[in-house]
């Protein structure tokens, strides 16, 4: 991106290479790196014009992984790096404003300590519900300049009380480890669990990201967001995102708050959201896919900090592979390659039989968020993953209900049949991360007030317990009370797929043959293009509902089973 010119923050990038040395060396840093990092900090600070560990205007900076394959919230970021308290003081008086000074320092205090010393979050996540609380108010942008000064100060002791140490003031020392930190995160459990689920080689390491901080928090002409250049859910060629006025990144992704529409932001910065709408559509050209861009707007000027190809449904993936090949901007080859050959099964994925305007369909509606992605599911709600994970090793369909996904509960995302969130939206981690496993989800479901601790969550003026089995619907984003009769999609509603498939037939050598075991099956095998029935398994006969009683008695006839 900065070779093309668009408005990135300045900083550079430790290899993955490295990140093998680092392993290899027994996790320790390889001859040389320390010094030219410092070499390169030194061109960012240049071109910042600010400089690293001053007082007056300070650098800070962000320490991101990258790894060569996209792995949405698995490792770790960590942000405002580079402030302590002198520091932040220094930065209040430039800015004008102490508020948004004290919020970076607590962000700091807090991603540090979980990522780099490893402290449980739930400590500080204590702190600010009792300053909360306290102060009267919901949200943490909430909280006054004072009451941060109160929260800093429990977050430092808070941390004393586990480590036995500080957090270290020198923003040289916080840099150093902070990169071991994030190397080390390529082989956390969610990371591993991830690259397993999705067959990616753990033998690739990760990237480390030096990045000067721009500030999204700076009052109401500031702000933070995702978006898609296409919709991640539909293929729909339409912008889609979300963005939160005063606010950093971590806030979107993470779905603490329910962020905004992309579209209202025309409204509060209107010739930023017009550069970021051209930007994407350059972006998009530029890589000849969907792209998935994160931004922060620092006084209404505009930097992009991340694009990528972005995750999509298997219904999105063929629609957009389709379309930008009849719009000339990318080759039917191209098309063939974008797609999964594994999403275009997922296209097969059940939905409700009954409308949702029926009477007997509303009466059992718990609540409805935003579809994030879509499909229909039944299953037994749990509010905990590792308690989910363990009834599916029985045999269970569960839907995972939580206020928000973290990235520590890919484990339960991974087997559910399908996640809901309380809070969050279409670009918060459990969004992207269904979407990419074919899963349906709902966000930002508001009206479920879930106690994960308790194992009940209120809906709709009543209290529901762990294990109770609801629907859910990823596509309309309603949530129901039981078990709704699914069906299955029509030709009609594949014609796209059908498109895309007649293309790689022109290049592909080998026969395509189905598993087919009963004429619904072959009917439908042949429809789809089959050229033949490949396998046919005749104990599968036997499941039919008219001949399964005449197998069994046959069986507990014979002479044998009797005995």
């Amino acid at each position: 991106m900065v070779r093309m010119g668009l408005p990135v923050p300045p900083g550079f990038v430790i290899t993955t290479e490295t990140c093998l040395d680092y392993f290899k060396l027994g996790n320790k840093f390889p001859d040389g790196l320390a010094a030219s990092m410092r070499t390169s900090l030194g061109q960012v600070e240049d071109a910042m014009g600010r400089r690293f560990g001053s007082v007056e205007r300070p650098l800070l900076v962000s320490v991101r992984s990258g790894a060569r394959v996209s792995m949405p919230g698995m490792m770790d970021t960590i942000l405002n790096l580079g402030i302590n308290d002198a520091i932040a003081q220094g930065l209040a008086e430039e800015m004008g404003d102490l508020r948004p000074t004290l919020d970076a320092h607590r962000r700091f205090l807090q991603i540090y300590a979980d990522v780099v010393l490893e402290i449980d979050l739930g400590v500080f996540e204590e702190v600010l519900t009792h300053h909360k609380e306290k102060s009267g108010v919901t949200a943490d942008h909430q909280l006054s300049s004072d009451i941060l000064r109160d929260v800093i100060t429990d977050f430092k002791s808070a941390i004393r009380r586990a480590t036995g140490t500080d957090i270290p003031t020198d923003p040289w020392d916080q840099l150093l480890a902070s990169t071991e930190a994030v190397f080390r995160s390529w082989n956390n459990p969610r990371a591993i669990f991830y690259r397993n689920h999705n067959g990616i080689d753990h033998d690739m390491g990760t990237a480390v990201t030096i990045m000067a901080m721009v500030f999204g928090n700076l009052g109401p002409t500031s702000g933070t967001g995702v978006l898609f250049t296409r919709n991640p859910a539909t293929g729909e060629r339409k912008i889609y995102g979300e963005y939160l006025a005063n606010a950093q990144g971590e806030d979107v992704v993470a779905g603490v708050r329910t962020p905004q529409p992309i579209s209202t932001l025309a409204d509060v910065m209107p010739e930023a959201s017009r550069h970021l709408m051209d930007l994407a559509a350059q972006l998009e050209t530029h890589y000849r896919d969907a792209q998935d861009i994160e931004f922060t707007i620092e006084n209404n000027r505009l930097f992009i900090l991340q694009t990528r190809n972005g995750k999509r449904t298997p219904p999105a993936a063929v629609k957009i592979a389709v379309e930008m090949v009849k719009e000339g901007a990318i080759s039917r080859d191209e098309a063939s390659f974008q797609v999964n050959p594994e999403d275009v099964g997922q296209l097969m994925v059940p939905q409700f039989k009954a409308e949702v305007d029926s009477a007997e369909i509303r009466a059992s509606i718990l609540a409805r968020g935003s579809g994030a992605s879509p499909g229909a599911a039944i299953g037994k709600l749990y509010f905990d993953a590792t308690r989910g994970a363990e009834a599916a090793e029985k045999g269970e369909a569960i839907i995972l209900v939580r206020p928000e996904t973290k990235p520590d509960d890919i484990h339960g995302i991974a087997v559910a049949v399908g996640v809901v969130t309380s809070r969050g939206g279409a670009t918060s981690h459990a969004a992207v991360v269904t979407r990419g496993m074919g899963k349906p989800c709902i966000v930002g479901c508001e009206a479920l007030q879930v106690d994960p601790e308790r194992g009940i969550m209120e809906a709709n003026g009543q209290t529901i317990v762990e294990g109770t089995e609801i629907s859910m619907d990823g596509t309309s984003g309603f949530v129901y009370l039981g078990q709704l009769e699914t069906v299955r999609p029509t030709l009609d509603k594949l014609s796209q797929a059908i498109e895309l498939l007649s293309w790689a037939d022109e290049t592909r050598k080998l026969g395509v043959w189905a598993n087919a075991d009963t004429p619904t099956d072959a009917d439908q095998a042949i429809a789809l293009g089959a050229e033949g029935i490949g396998l046919c398994r005749t104990q599968h006969m036997f499941l039919d509902p008219l001949r399964l009683p005449l197998v069994r008695r046959m069986l507990l006839n014979a002479e044998s089973a009797q005995r």
